[in-house]
């Protein structure tokens, strides 16, 4: 299992979007754990799918850093 590490931004979406901060962070947790789930690569930032929101990340081998947290079209498309 990858590290799995929040930026200040991050942890600001995350807790302005508290009611569904569980999901979020479950998500993201299991990709972590697996390598599996709904993600769009561009370049070293991977996006990931969670229902109506998006977690985009840097990933490397042993962590993963989450950048940006929001609903759609309001993170990165």
């Amino acid at each position: 299992m990858k590290a799995i590490s929040y930026t200040d931004e991050a942890m600001d979406a995350l807790y302005k979007h508290r009611g569904e901060a569980k999901r979020i962070m479950a998500k993201i947790d299991a990709y972590a754990k697996t390598g599996t789930g709904n993600i769009k690569r561009w370049g070293n930032v991977t996006r990931l799918r969670i229902g109506g929101f998006r977690a985009v990340f840097e990933e490397s081998d042993t962590e993963i850093i989450v950048t940006a947290i929001g609903p759609r079209g309001s993170v990165c498309e």
